[in-house]
Protein backbone atom coordinates (compact mmCIF):
# COMPACT_ATOMS: atom_id res chain seq x y z
CA UNK A 1 0.00 0.00 0.00
CA UNK A 2 2.91 2.25 0.16
CA UNK A 3 3.45 4.85 -2.70
CA UNK A 4 6.71 6.70 -3.17
CA UNK A 5 7.28 10.38 -3.70
CA UNK A 6 10.36 11.13 -5.10
CA UNK A 7 12.58 9.28 -2.35
CA UNK A 8 10.39 9.48 0.61
CA UNK A 9 7.83 6.53 1.08
CA UNK A 10 4.22 7.59 1.59
CA UNK A 11 2.23 4.63 3.79
CA UNK A 12 -0.75 5.55 1.54
CA UNK A 13 -4.24 3.48 0.57
CA UNK A 14 -4.24 3.27 -3.20
CA UNK A 15 -8.36 5.43 -3.08
CA UNK A 16 -9.50 3.62 -6.36
CA UNK A 17 -9.14 0.38 -4.84
CA UNK A 18 -10.13 0.48 -1.45
CA UNK A 19 -11.73 3.18 0.53
CA UNK A 20 -10.22 5.63 3.04
CA UNK A 21 -10.85 5.13 6.92
CA UNK A 22 -14.76 5.98 7.78
CA UNK A 23 -14.89 10.11 9.43
CA UNK A 24 -15.67 8.00 12.73
CA UNK A 25 -12.64 6.43 13.22
CA UNK A 26 -10.26 9.04 15.39
CA UNK A 27 -6.41 10.08 15.24
CA UNK A 28 -5.24 11.97 17.90
CA UNK A 29 -8.35 11.47 19.72
CA UNK A 30 -10.19 13.57 17.00
CA UNK A 31 -13.03 11.90 14.58
CA UNK A 32 -12.61 12.70 10.81
CA UNK A 33 -9.03 13.01 10.91
CA UNK A 34 -8.25 9.38 10.04
CA UNK A 35 -10.18 9.98 6.93
CA UNK A 36 -8.30 13.50 5.89
CA UNK A 37 -5.06 11.57 6.74
CA UNK A 38 -5.90 8.65 4.25
CA UNK A 39 -7.29 11.02 1.67
CA UNK A 40 -4.38 13.27 2.33
CA UNK A 41 -1.35 10.32 1.77
CA UNK A 42 -2.99 9.24 -1.43
CA UNK A 43 -3.04 13.05 -2.77
CA UNK A 44 0.43 13.08 -2.18
CA UNK A 45 1.43 9.79 -3.64
CA UNK A 46 -0.90 10.23 -6.39
CA UNK A 47 -3.43 7.33 -5.70
CA UNK A 48 -6.42 9.63 -4.47
CA UNK A 49 -8.86 8.60 -7.38
CA UNK A 50 -11.97 10.51 -7.24
CA UNK A 51 -11.07 11.23 -3.11
CA UNK A 52 -10.22 15.34 -2.58
CA UNK A 53 -8.12 15.93 0.54
CA UNK A 54 -9.29 19.28 2.06
CA UNK A 55 -12.74 19.12 1.61
CA UNK A 56 -15.52 20.57 3.41
CA UNK A 57 -15.89 17.58 5.59
CA UNK A 58 -11.39 17.85 6.50
CA UNK A 59 -11.95 21.42 7.04
CA UNK A 60 -14.73 21.06 9.93
CA UNK A 61 -11.63 18.96 11.48
CA UNK A 62 -8.80 21.83 10.44
CA UNK A 63 -11.10 24.67 11.47
CA UNK A 64 -11.80 23.22 14.85
CA UNK A 65 -8.12 22.59 15.39
CA UNK A 66 -6.81 25.41 13.93
CA UNK A 67 -4.63 23.18 11.70
CA UNK A 68 -4.22 24.43 8.06
CA UNK A 69 -4.67 21.59 5.63
CA UNK A 70 -1.18 23.02 3.76
CA UNK A 71 0.41 22.43 6.99
CA UNK A 72 -1.07 19.15 7.27
CA UNK A 73 -0.06 18.10 4.01
CA UNK A 74 3.06 19.30 4.24
CA UNK A 75 3.87 17.07 7.47
CA UNK A 76 2.02 14.33 5.86
CA UNK A 77 4.35 14.21 3.29
CA UNK A 78 7.36 13.62 5.09
CA UNK A 79 6.43 10.07 5.07
CA UNK A 80 5.22 10.17 8.90
CA UNK A 81 3.07 6.95 10.10
CA UNK A 82 -0.38 7.36 12.00
CA UNK A 83 1.23 7.56 15.60
CA UNK A 84 3.58 10.27 13.96
CA UNK A 85 0.69 12.21 12.85
CA UNK A 86 -1.41 11.94 15.91
CA UNK A 87 1.61 13.40 17.62
CA UNK A 88 1.91 16.06 15.71
CA UNK A 89 -1.80 16.72 15.87
CA UNK A 90 -1.67 17.04 19.48
CA UNK A 91 0.83 19.53 19.50
CA UNK A 92 -0.11 21.88 16.73
CA UNK A 93 -4.15 21.71 17.60
CA UNK A 94 -5.33 24.76 19.59
CA UNK A 95 -7.95 22.47 21.26
CA UNK A 96 -5.62 21.34 24.39
CA UNK A 97 -8.83 20.39 26.28
CA UNK A 98 -10.34 17.40 26.06
CA UNK A 99 -13.50 18.14 27.05
CA UNK A 100 -13.88 20.21 23.95
CA UNK A 101 -12.31 17.05 21.77
CA UNK A 102 -15.12 15.07 22.91
CA UNK A 103 -17.68 17.62 22.63
CA UNK A 104 -16.86 18.19 19.16
CA UNK A 105 -16.68 14.93 18.30
CA UNK A 106 -20.06 14.08 19.77
CA UNK A 107 -21.37 16.68 17.78
CA UNK A 108 -19.78 15.72 14.67
CA UNK A 109 -20.85 12.43 14.81
CA UNK A 110 -24.45 12.98 15.48
CA UNK A 111 -25.03 16.18 13.36
CA UNK A 112 -28.24 15.58 11.34
CA UNK A 113 -28.29 17.21 7.69
CA UNK A 114 -31.30 19.51 9.19
CA UNK A 115 -28.36 20.65 11.14
CA UNK A 116 -26.07 21.80 8.67
CA UNK A 117 -25.87 24.84 6.58
CA UNK A 118 -28.97 25.10 4.41
CA UNK A 119 -26.30 24.81 1.22
CA UNK A 120 -25.12 21.36 2.00
CA UNK A 121 -28.34 20.20 2.76
CA UNK A 122 -29.39 21.07 -1.12
CA UNK A 123 -26.76 19.15 -1.86
CA UNK A 124 -27.29 16.28 0.10
CA UNK A 125 -30.95 16.58 -1.07
CA UNK A 126 -29.52 15.16 -4.57
CA UNK A 127 -27.00 13.38 -3.62
CA UNK A 128 -28.41 11.04 -1.17
CA UNK A 129 -31.31 9.51 -3.78
CA UNK A 130 -28.81 9.08 -6.60
CA UNK A 131 -25.49 7.37 -4.87
CA UNK A 132 -27.18 5.71 -1.66
CA UNK A 133 -29.34 2.54 -2.25
CA UNK A 134 -32.85 3.36 -1.36
CA UNK A 135 -33.26 0.96 1.57
CA UNK A 136 -30.25 2.81 3.52
CA UNK A 137 -31.85 5.42 6.18
CA UNK A 138 -29.56 8.34 6.30
CA UNK A 139 -29.59 9.18 10.77
CA UNK A 140 -26.50 11.80 10.80
CA UNK A 141 -23.59 12.74 8.17
CA UNK A 142 -21.62 10.67 8.64
CA UNK A 143 -23.85 7.85 7.57
CA UNK A 144 -23.53 8.82 4.12
CA UNK A 145 -20.19 8.30 3.64
CA UNK A 146 -20.65 4.88 6.27
CA UNK A 147 -23.44 3.74 3.69
CA UNK A 148 -21.81 4.52 0.79
CA UNK A 149 -18.48 3.11 1.42
CA UNK A 150 -20.36 -0.35 2.02
CA UNK A 151 -19.48 0.06 6.12
CA UNK A 152 -23.35 0.05 7.24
Amino acid sequence: MSETNDTITIPAKDLTKEFPRSPRETIGGYVVAARALDKCRAVVAGTNGEYHFNCPLDNTFFEFTGISGDDFKDFVATGADDDAVEAWINENSKVKEKRDVIAWNNKMRYMRPVDMAIELQEFLEGYIPEFLPSDKIVRVWFDIYDIEEERI
